[in-house]
């Protein structure tokens, strides 16, 4: 997602004993800071995600979000957390750490502002089974794009395309209204975040060749983190397309 200044452009492969600053470190102490790296990656996630959840539901309780979301307002929340998105990603490399933190808990808080609305159209017990089934998903594909040998590149140049299609398909069904096209969309949605979330998991751990050691690895895990809340996000919101009973 951001463009690191590799300050190893020369790093070991998959297999090699790899060098941190110079110094040439073992298999086994390197998987240890490897594990952590990635733990790291998914705590922050976990906890963004958390976040969210519950500041949408207190919002959604209280009445807010029926206020809010039927004014002009609701673009102001729908938006903002594009908006930090976008700062996060082509600020990276001239903020702090510090700041990079910052702003990934003000999104998780905007984003769930943004993902009350689910709860004025699905009912809670739908959003539940929906919310475990992702979260079963997604461990298992994440476990597979860390485990597999195979270069998964290609494939996520792929889904990163269908990205751009699907979005241009959804905004062409805002004035087409289209049911069997919002069904195809949906469908596609699934494949492309579920492939998504496998490459990613592959790409986040092949940096850690690159940051490791480094001053980048605080703002490796941040921006990780977000890839792969996102990655959950939009895994979930398409799978409540299919799985949601709506109120």
């Amino acid at each position: 997602m951001a463009n690191w200044n590799d300050p190893q452009p020369n790093h070991s492969g998959f297999g090699a004993s790899p060098s941190l600053n110079g110094k040439a470190i073992g298999g086994v102490t390197y998987d240890q800071g490897l594990r952590r790296h990635m733990l790291s990656i998914y705590n922050y996630m976990a906890s963004g995600i958390l976040l969210s959840g519950v500041v949408a539901l207190l919002f959604a309780v209280s009445g807010m979000a029926v206020q809010v979301m039927f004014t002009p307002l609701r673009w102001v929340i729908v938006l903002a957390p594009l908006g930090f998105v976008m700062a996060m990603s082509f600020g990276v490399n001239r903020m702090q750490t510090s700041t990079l933190q910052l702003l990934f808990w003000l999104f998780s808080v905007v984003q769930g502002l943004s993902l009350s609305a689910i709860f004025l159209i699905y009912t809670g017990p739908s959003i539940a089974t929906t919310f475990f089934a992702t979260a079963a998903s997604f461990a298992g594909l994440s476990l597979v794009g860390y485990t597999t040998r195979r270069d998964l590149s290609a494939m996520g140049s792929f889904m990163v395309m269908g990205l751009i299609g699907i979005l241009v398909a959804m905004l062409i069904n805002m004035f087409l209204r289209s049911s069997g096209l919002a069904l195809a969309i949906s469908i596609l949605g699934v494949l492309i975040f579920a492939g998504l979330t496998a490459w990613d998991t592959q790409r986040l751990k092949n940096e850690y060749y690159a940051v490791a050691g480094t001053d980048h690895a605080g703002k490796a895990v941040i921006m990780g983190a977000l890839q792969l809340y996102l990655d959950f996000i939009n895994l979930f919101l398409f799978l409540l397309r299919f799985m949601g009973d709506r109120r």
